[in-house]
């Protein structure tokens, strides 16, 4: 019930304070100068906690938008661990912007406001930010509001839910042609870094990306079975992955020579070993005059040499470690003739042969 105490403050002034209490929820209170108000108060505050209302409501009253990136950061954020380096940028962005604001005046238009600027503004390298950044920027402070949703109970809805993310362009696919991909492969045999043939070739056989194969190690591989295992991966699964033919080949001939103060195949955990590499690969992309080409369209490259040798996108996304089919649907036109086949079988089948051809 509301209590309601009347006190004179020491200039002589009438204040009117009032105390709630009921079973179940934190004590409330609040002082006013007039009485009329105070009632009021007490009146709308007593049904709101009645109905389960208030608590939250009072919450975001409590803390700033400030409170909730730093208790995110100190955290949540520790346990993702891949994604902590670009979030902490993330998360520092948003705090610049709405930091001293209270949780309870972060609303969607002030998110739209802060999602168009993010559009229109620069990087710290004069370039404008595409529509993706800008969503993974939406993304991540969308998650603290989640977490200060359901666990924290500091707000009682996630503004960035009302905030329409910005459509994205549809996926590069860039692959290398026949005549590409010999003159690369020579380059890189070639190359004066000889661990740069390897890479390439356990990139363009597999599909497998830039971090993975750099995090390989030697027990990873098992050459009589013709497999090697990814243990971290992009979405936290194990993955297996057939190494066959020159990947194969390749991998065995590295392997001949190994250094003995690492486990890794490919050590490059230092910025200097992953700098060398990157040099070594723009002198091969040079040499072989390929442009518009970087280390992740080896990944493309083999989705795409799957899909014209008739795997199915299921088969694709199976290979490359995706979860849904949505991300390999990009090769599905390369697939073309292997559909036609199934469904010309599936037809004469039913029909008997295709007197069309």
């Amino acid at each position: 019930m509301a209590a309601i105490t009347e006190r004179k403050t020491s200039d002589g002034k009438i204040k009117y304070r009032v105390l709630i209490r009921l079973r179940g929820c934190p004590p409330q209170s609040a002082t006013f100068d007039r009485k009329t108000d105070a009632k009021k108060w007490a009146q709308d505050t007593e049904s709101a906690l009645r109905d389960g209302r208030y608590f939250k409501t009072i919450e975001a009253k409590k803390h700033t938008f400030s409170d909730m990136v730093d208790r995110y950061v100190k955290y949540v954020l520790p346990h993702k661990p891949k994604m902590q380096s670009q979030q902490t940028t993330q998360l520092k962005w948003w705090k610049k912007q709405l930091g001293s604001y209270l949780l309870s005046d972060v609303t969607p238009a002030k998110i739209g406001e802060c999602r168009d600027l993010l559009l229109n503004g620069k990087t710290r390298y004069d370039k404008k930010r595409a529509p993706a950044t800008v969503n993974r920027y939406l993304a991540a402070i969308s998650h603290c509001f989640t977490m200060a949703l359901n666990e924290w109970g500091w707000v009682e809805l996630n503004p960035v839910s009302r905030v329409k993310k910005l459509p994205e362009p549809r996926g590069r696919v860039r692959f290398l042609s026949n005549d590409e991909r010999i003159a690369l492969l020579k380059s890189c045999k070639e190359n004066y870094l000889p661990v740069l043939y390897p890479i390439v070739i356990l990139a363009i056989s597999t599909g497998m990306r830039q971090g993975e194969i750099f995090r390989l190690k030697w027990g990873d591989i098992d050459f009589k079975r013709c497999q090697l295992v990814i243990h971290e991966t992009k979405n936290d699964e194990r993955r297996v992955v057939p190494v066959v033919s020159e990947a194969h080949r390749a991998l065995k001939e590295h392997g001949k020579v190994r250094q003995i103060d690492t486990d890794y195949i490919f050590p490059a955990e230092a910025k200097s070993g992953v700098q060398a590499i990157r040099t070594a690969w723009d002198a091969s992309l040079k040499e072989a005059k390929i442009k518009d080409f970087r280390f992740h369209d080896l990944r493309h490259s083999a989705a795409s040499y799957l899909a014209m040798n008739g795997a199915t996108l299921a088969e694709i996304a199976e290979v490359l470690g995706h979860k849904t089919l949505a991300m390999v649907k990009r090769y599905a036109h390369m697939s073309d003739a292997h559909t036609m086949k199934v469904v010309e079988r599936m037809n004469e089948s039913i029909f008997g042969v295709n007197d069309a051809t």
